[in-house]
Parts: structure tokens; sequence; C-alpha cells
């Protein structure tokens, strides 16, 4: 089962005004976070950015270190959306983790601010950290698991081939998605199908 990423000091908004003004916070945050860290971001630099009274800031959240657990939250359910139609049209698993990984290298691009998020996360909120990795891995695990039942992947460890499946992505979003973009996302979720389709040997 994934770990449940749900952050108990986010105040959830219960009409369409306050879900506007919590989204508005959070994509404020991502900007102040992004650029900034999280230790020289501040509340009221957040507030600024977003439009938004200081008061209603803890409307929605009881602090800094809240909004940046919600933040990592929301985060990985943003990658999670984006990713998940592609997967499910595709018509077999191999080909679903490589139109995976292309719209992941696509939102990164978009995102870019994400690695900076993430990679703070495991010292401000250690928890949060492992969790967004915990939640992903799951997922493709979970995802493989179904494969091999149709007979499309092989059975054994599972576990260890979504860890290493998400480790390539992760790392082919940071060079290819961060630092330089040189490749199509279709160049390279292409040359990595072929890994996953005949592995390195080629036979």
């Amino acid at each position: 089962m994934p770990v449940s990423l749900a952050s108990p000091d986010a105040k959830q908004p219960r009409t369409d005004r306050g879900r506007k003004t919590r989204r508005a916070i959070l994509d404020a945050a991502r900007s102040e976070f992004g650029e900034r860290g999280f230790h020289d971001a501040s509340i009221s630099g957040i507030t600024r950015r977003a439009g938004v009274a200081l008061g209603s800031f803890y409307t929605y959240f009881d602090s800094k270190d809240a909004l940046f657990r919600a933040l990592v939250r929301d985060m990985s359910d943003q990658v999670r959306d984006h990713v998940a139609p592609v997967l499910v049209s595709a018509p077999d698993q191999l080909a679903a983790e490589q139109a995976g990984l292309r719209a992941f290298i696509e939102f990164v691009r978009g995102h870019k601010e994400i690695y900076r998020i993430i990679d703070e996360a495991e010292f401000v909120d250690p928890q949060s950290f492992r969790d967004h990795y915990q939640t992903t891995a799951d997922r493709i695990a979970h995802r493989l698991r179904a494969a091999a039942v149709r007979g499309e992947v092989r059975g054994d460890h599972a576990d260890v081939y979504a860890w290493a499946i998400m480790g390539m992505n992760v790392f082919l979003g940071l060079r290819y998605g961060v630092w330089g973009d040189e490749l199509t996302p279709e160049e390279i979720a292409g040359a990595v199908a072929t890994l996953l389709r005949a592995g390195l040997s080629g036979d």
C-alpha cells in the first residue's frame, strides 16, 4: 500500500474560494522555495507572491514547515496526475513506462524547482522525502505486478525493478529536464525503452 503523505497540519478548505486561495499559496510556495530554498524563504514572501493577506496563510497552514510538507505532497500528486493519463492509454506495460518517462521529463522541464524542493525535503522533513519516493516506487511496483499477471513482464522482484526504474527516471529528469535539453523527451524515453526491452547485452 502506498504511504500516505497527507499533512495533518494542512487545513483543508471547504469552499471554491478557499480552494483557490490555498492553491495560490501552494503555487507561490513552489516559486519561493524553488528560488530561495526553505530556510531563506519567508511566509511574507509567499503571501506576496500569492497576492493574499498574511492572515489567509494561517487559515490553511500552521507554519512554514506545514506548508513545505503540503507542497512536497502536492508536487508528488502533480507528477502522478500528469503521468497517469499516458499510462492507462499505453498498449502494454513497457510502452506505459516509456510514455510515463516522456511525460515526466516534459513535466520537469516546466517545473524545474521540483528537484530543489524534493532534495531539501531530505533535511527539512525526512519523512516527506522518504514518503515521496516510497509512494512513487509503490505505484510502479503495483503496475509491474499487474503487468506480470498479464504476461507482459517478468514476475520476480517487482519492488527492486520499481526502484531501479524510478532511479533511472529521477536522474534522467535531472540530466535532461533540469541540466540540459539537447535530447527530446521522446528520444530519451525511446532509449530507455530499448534498455528495458533488450537489456544492456542486447540479446
